[in-house]
């Protein structure tokens, strides 16, 4: 059984990795291809943004997400 990760666990990841990598999120940004301002929201633990998006920027680090099937919760 899958464990529901949740968005605030994805922020505090980025955040850390991208910390240890010596990144701003500036750089994160533009290394990842995406907007400064959804690093920022990533960060923030907003829970309303694209996977695509949040893949972006986990790529960066070797990781990615994929959607839940609601029987696998």
């Amino acid at each position: 059984m899958l464990k529901h990760i949740k968005m605030k666990e994805i922020s505090t990841f980025i955040k850390t990795r991208r910390k240890q990598s010596k990144l701003t999120q500036e750089d994160l940004a533009m290394k990842s291809g995406v907007a400064l301002t959804v690093i920022r929201k990533i960060e923030q633990g907003k829970d309303n943004l694209s996977l695509s998006k949040v893949n972006q920027v986990l790529k960066m680090f070797g990781h990615t997400l994929g959607p839940i099937n609601e029987k696998q919760q």
